[in-house]
């Protein structure tokens, strides 16, 4: 029987390729499922309260906006760098000893982070060293565990599980890295964050095991793989789309705050906004989830950033006020990592699970090239005009072009995937 659906090109709705099979002691799934949100929860919520460090840092250490947003920026291409490699690295060799080498890499970054004084060694720590741990240890790996221990056609649901445990943790960690901000000063504070980063080590033992091949498939290169990959078109458009989300996503979570300081709020309410972004889309991850194995995934993601855009442009177009600040963090909130589940179960649908990694990976690094650009152009746009208008606007036309690209999205097995024996005769 043949490792892909057999349906005809152009239909909307496919199962996924059927899941190969796993080499690894057996673990209870539940096991698995929460060990691996913990997980996620720890890492995105430290990543994302990174944000909260940009006044009392620059303010202490006399440096710019764009200084820290470089080291911001280089930090999120970093980890969109490293997250495909990642990604075969677990699929081959195991998701367990993956994460636990990647969470000591990202506790090591965000130590040596409070002890760089120049914005070379920040550029260092909390961009290169902490970009490279993130991708280690991240959800998207944590995802590969999940998506080979699961049937396919639950999978965007269980995507959607993780992206709200990531989502809980910003949520948490927004007050507690605020607290430890206030209480400890922003040395001790990331410090902390670090030491509290190597409790993934253990968790990691419940992720062990790697995707094996499915029947009559050979395993291939990385750059075989992602050459067969890229010519599919449908990926190709994902890829491209997701640039966006990235460029959203690290905009808002690192200049919001002070942008809200600007507009004469205090850091606390930039603090509860991130956090309110946080909880929001634990709500906004479980529906998209639930969503993406119900209807179109493409149509799911073109309406979440058509959505991005409308929210951005009323946040614009109204005085800026706590109650203003809240209801538009709530809003992102709902749309803020929405997309990961179907981008996700796309490459699932494409691909199959024994790639996943890699390739869910190369799209990653498209958004984080966006995370890249929006972190940059933030600090460098404040720094140049006072202001970080230009960029919400920019942000409101990236997210009606991202809307536009998935579109033309089928939702399909890509045929190059298939085994060599099932390929159609030429």
């Amino acid at each position: 029987m043949s490792p892909f659906p057999q349906k005809a090109e152009g239909t909307a709705n496919v199962t996924s390729i059927t899941a190969p099979s796993v080499r690894s002691a057996a673990v209870p799934l539940v096991v698995v499922i929460v060990a691996g949100c913990i997980i996620a929860a720890i890492g995105n919520g430290i990543r994302t309260s990174f944000g909260l460090f940009t006044l009392p840092m620059t303010a202490d250490l006399g440096m710019s906006r764009e200084a820290y947003g470089m080291a911001m920026a280089i930090q999120n291409l970093a980890w969109g760098i490293t997250q495909p490699f990642a990604g075969a690295f677990a699929d081959r060799y195991g998701t367990a000893r993956t994460v636990a080498v990647g969470a000591v890499i990202y506790a090591l970054g965000v130590v040596l982070m409070a002890y760089s004084q120049t914005s070379m060694m920040l550029n260092l720590t909390a961009g290169v060293i902490t970009g490279v741990g993130i991708a280690i240890c991240s959800f998207s790996v944590v995802m590969q565990a999940f998506g080979r221990s699961v049937p396919a056609e639950k999978r965007s649901f269980i995507f959607g599980i993780a992206t709200a445990a990531s989502s809980f943790g910003q949520f948490a960690f927004a007050p507690i890295g605020q607290g430890f901000i206030n209480a400890f000063g922003w040395q001790t504070a990331l410090v902390y964050l670090g030491a509290i980063l190597l409790l993934v080590v253990p968790l990691s033992a419940a992720l062990r095991g790697r995707t094996e091949a499915a029947p009559g498939q050979a395993d291939m290169p990385f750059f075989t793989a992602l050459r067969k990959a890229w010519k599919f078109r449908s990926y190709r458009l994902l890829v491209t789309g997701f640039f966006v989300c990235g460029f959203h996503l690290a905009f808002i979570n690192v200049h919001m705050p002070a942008f809200l300081v600007q507009c004469g709020l205090t850091p606390e309410v930039g603090s509860w906004s991130i956090a309110v972004i946080g909880l929001f889309n634990i709500a906004g991850s479980l529906l998209s989830g639930y969503l993406g194995g119900r209807v179109p995934k493409q149509i799911l993601l073109a309406s979440i950033y058509l959505s991005r855009a409308v929210a951005i442009g009323l946040f614009m177009l109204f005085p800026v006020t706590e109650v203003t600040a809240y209801l538009f963090a709530g809003a992102m909130g709902l749309l803020w990592l929405s997309t990961v589940p179907p981008t996700a179960g796309l490459v699932s649908v494409f691909f199959g699970a024994r790639y996943m990694g890699m390739l869910y990976g190369i799209a990653f690094l498209s958004h984080q090239i966006g995370s890249f650009v929006g972190v940059w152009l933030g600090g460098y746009v404040f720094d140049l005009t006072g202001s970080y208008n230009l960029v919400w606007y920019l942000g409101i036309l990236l997210g009606l072009a991202s809307a536009a690209v998935h579109l033309p999205i089928r939702e399909m097995a890509a045929p190059l995937f298939r085994p060599a024996s099932l390929q159609p005769a030429q």
